[in-house]
């Protein structure tokens, strides 16, 4: 979707409203002018009926398969946070919004970041599949050995081989600072 294609900020903010107390959105109350006539009845028949089914009600409460809030707005989908983004900062965010800590559906403002997909890779969570408990660490049962990798400027760099999974863990952390990685990054 290009940028003209996305609702200016001036009419998300007309459409909802944010708390940032909690990151969540809540319908604003619509004019009739935002609204086509229906079969046999007007625009404000339209307006007056979605007014009493959503007005003043919580916005965006679904969650897509990987737990981000999303919704639609006049048909269309978008992501809670990209949303809050545009209405915060008055623009719609060029990349990608990073969740500072982690949670996905965690929308406060304070907790939103705007980075670059190399920057977001820096602030994962560890994988649900990860057997080590630290991301970039695994044991290889073939030698008996722990070996610790990171990937950093878009390149895979093997760390070492570690008799100790927490030497090799140590190593990985170390690396994670020498190569500006979020301090949230890997945490469950």
């Amino acid at each position: 979707m290009t940028a003209k294609q996305l609702p200016p900020p001036e009419l998300l903010r007309q459409l909802l409203r944010y708390d940032p107390k909690t990151g969540k959105l809540f319908w604003r109350e619509r004019g009739a002018e935002l609204f086509n006539p229906t079969k046999g009845r007007g625009a404000n028949h339209a307006c007056a009926q979605w007014n009493s089914r959503f007005a003043r009600k919580e916005a965006f409460t679904s969650n897509d398969n990987k737990g981000y809030k999303c919704g639609l707005i006049f048909g269309k989908g978008y992501f809670a946070h990209r949303v809050i983004w545009a209405m915060t900062q008055n623009e719609w965010p060029a990349a990608q919004i990073d969740h500072i800590n982690g949670v996905r559906d965690d929308n406060r403002v304070g907790n939103l970041r705007a980075v670059t997909n190399r920057e977001n890779c820096k602030n994962r969570r560890v994988r649900s599949d990860n057997s080590s408990g630290s991301t970039g660490v695994y044991f290889y049962a073939h030698q008996g050995i722990w070996v610790a990798t990171i990937c950093a400027n878009g390149k895979n760099k093997y760390l070492g081989r570690f008799l100790n999974k927490d030497d090799a863990i140590t190593a990985r952390k170390e690396a994670e600072v020498k190569y500006g990685f979020h301090p949230n990054h890997g945490k469950r």
